[in-house]
C-alpha cells in the first residue's frame, strides 16, 4: 500500500511567533540580512509555506556598528530621486551609517523579501534600533545565534 504524500497548509493565526534578538556589532552587512530575512519568512520553521506570513520578529540593535567587507565602505551608494527632473540623489555608505543606521540594515533586509503585498507585510516585523536598547522588553526576545565572522 503506497502512502499518499499530503500538503499541509498553515493558517497566518496558527503560526507560533516569537521574538528574535540580533546583535548588528561587527556583523558583516549581507550576511547578516540573509539571516534576518529567513526568519521574518519563516524559512527556519518546518511549517514555511510560500505564500503565508508564518515568520517571526526581529529586533536589531546596535545598527550603528554593521560594516562592510572589500571597498565597499566607499564604493557603496544609496540612490533616491524626487520625482522631479534633475531630482536624484546618492549618498555613500559611509554617510548614510552616520546618519540613518537603520536604515542601511532596513533596505539590505527589504531587498531579500518577495516585492509584492506579502513582503511589505512581513518588513514590518523587523524592528531595527541604534545603540543596545530597545523597547520590545515585554516580548522576552531570545538572542538569535547569526553565524559569526
Amino acid at each position: 500500500m503506497k502512502q499518499e504524500k499530503i500538503t499541509r497548509f498553515i493558517r497566518t493565526e496558527d503560526a507560533d511567533r516569537k521574538w528574535y534578538l540580533v546583535d548588528a556589532k561587527d556583523k558583516v552587512l549581507g550576511r547578516l540580512a540573509t539571516e534576518i530575512a529567513k526568519v521574518l519568512r519563516g524559512k527556519n520553521k518546518a511549517i514555511f509555506t510560500p505564500n503565508m506570513d508564518t515568520g517571526d520578529f526581529v529586533i536589531v540593535v546596535n545598527a550603528e556598528k554593521v560594516r562592510v567587507t572589500g571597498k565597499r565602505e566607499s564604493l557603496k551608494k544609496y540612490v533616491r530621486h524626487s520625482g522631479y527632473p534633475g531630482g536624484q540623489k546618492e549618498t555613500s555608505f559611509q554617510e548614510m551609517i552616520a546618519k540613518k543606521p537603520e536604515f542601511v540594515i532596513h533596505s539590505a533586509v527589504k531587498g531579500m523579501l518577495p516585492k509584492n503585498r506579502l513582503g511589505k507585510k512581513l518588513i514590518k516585523k523587523l524592528k531595527i534600533y541604534t545603540g543596545e536598547s530597545h523597547p520590545h522588553q515585554a516580548q522576552q526576545p531570545e538572542i538569535f545565534g547569526v553565524m559569526e565572522n
